[in-house]
């Protein structure tokens, strides 16, 4: 268990602009820039947002990174106090949130579907501490908020991108561990991947995911990079040229397979889609490869929630990213772009805008809209 005051340096997430279209996020309360001198003047020291991490870390250049720098932000904006408290293990959790709880924290976010137990105790516990967690929708108490995400809407454009660009007619996915929040994206890019066979007549195959009868491919874990290497290169010894994880730092080691692969073919080379942030932002090596990333942008959602509850107006009910409110979308496809026909792009934007009038519907069964 690893828990201190918010003194470390983190890997900075830079906000990536959708190439699909771009609209306000909605959040209750959401309202102008705070005053130019309000966290010069320190004026929101003795409140203390705080933060618990999955078992992934805060350098997970996913989702606990993207949250992590949603509570950095507040702190910058408003002049709040933070800390911090980083999971190694699953053991960790209850310590880590009851730590941040007894440190005096005003809102504590906590991070994944895995820490909901752990999240739910500790709120009815302390009923007089606000909690928000993030990506999951389990916990009904008056003190926690839900910051979820409808990743199938951005993911089935992530799809029909992949079937568009595929130049071996295969695409791959693999999961982390067998759980809604990411059975949820993978939903959603094979669900793109069959409507474009049916616009276009074709019939690329999805490796590593079955929607109809929800079985797949995954690595049983959010850590084990060698086992998303391996298992990426099995899809690529199959015959996909584009694979997109979504299994947390797992998704390291399908880069590396990624890599590895491409330095032998430089002139066919296969390409990842990365999900929860912008991998061309956030990845250490192979940006190069990244042909869009899958984005839920949990920083705006967390940063938010705590300037709701700064104001007096924090609330229990879910906020769910969708591609309407720009919580959910595609990244820029920055080193890629020249192999993105200026048509698919075009296909691109009318399917979004088809999503988001509700003309056309992305099933899947993990979708936060099927309990609204």
């Amino acid at each position: 268990m690893s828990v201190s005051r918010s003194s470390r340096r983190r890997p900075t997430i830079l906000a990536a602009g959708s190439v699909l279209g771009v609209s306000a996020l909605l959040l209750s309360a959401c309202g102008a820039a705070p005053e130019e001198d309000s966290a010069a003047s320190g004026e929101n020291q003795d409140y203390a947002g705080c933060i618990v991490s999955d078992s992934g870390g805060f350098d997970d250049r996913s989702f606990n990174q993207n949250s992590y720098e949603g509570l950095k932000k507040a702190e910058t904006d408003y002049g709040i106090t933070t800390r911090e408290a980083e999971s190694q293990a699953v053991t960790d959790y209850d310590p880590n949130i009851n730590s941040m709880v007894q440190s005096g924290c005003n809102m504590v976010v906590t991070v994944g579907f895995n820490i909901s137990d752990q999240t739910a105790a500790a709120a009815e516990a302390n009923p007089d501490t606000h909690f928000t967690i993030v990506d999951d929708n389990q916990i009904d108490l008056p003190n926690v908020r839900p910051i979820i995400y409808d990743t199938s809407q951005a993911a089935f454009l992530a799809g029909y991108l992949a079937a568009g660009t595929t130049e071996t007619g295969k695409v791959a996915t693999f999961g982390g561990m067998e759980i809604p929040t990411v059975t949820i994206f993978m939903d959603g890019f094979a669900e793109g991947v069959n409507y474009y066979n049916e616009q276009k007549g074709e019939n690329v195959e999805v490796l590593g995911w079955n929607a109809d009868s929800q079985t797949g491919t995954f690595t049983g874990d959010f850590e084990d990079t060698g086992k998303g290497k391996t298992t990426t290169q099995n899809f690529l010894n199959e015959g996909a040229d584009i694979v997109m994880p979504v299994a947390g730092p797992v998704g390291n080691g399908a880069v590396d397979a990624i890599t590895e692969r491409n330095a032998g073919s430089p002139d066919d080379p296969a390409r990842i889609i990365w999900v929860d942030s912008d991998g061309y932002e956030t990845l250490a090596s192979g940006q190069e490869y990244v042909l869009t990333s899958v984005i839920k942008k949990m920083g705006d959602a967390v940063e938010t929630s705590i300037k709701d509850d700064i104001d007096g107006n924090f609330t229990n009910e879910p906020y769910v990213g969708t591609l309407e409110n720009d919580g959910v979308g595609l990244s820029d496809f920055h080193d890629q772009a020249g192999n993105v026909p200026e048509d698919l792009q075009t296909e691109l934007d009318d399917i979004r805008s088809r999503i988001v009038s509700g003309e056309l519907k992305v099933e899947s069964p993990a979708s936060p809209l099927n309990n609204q």
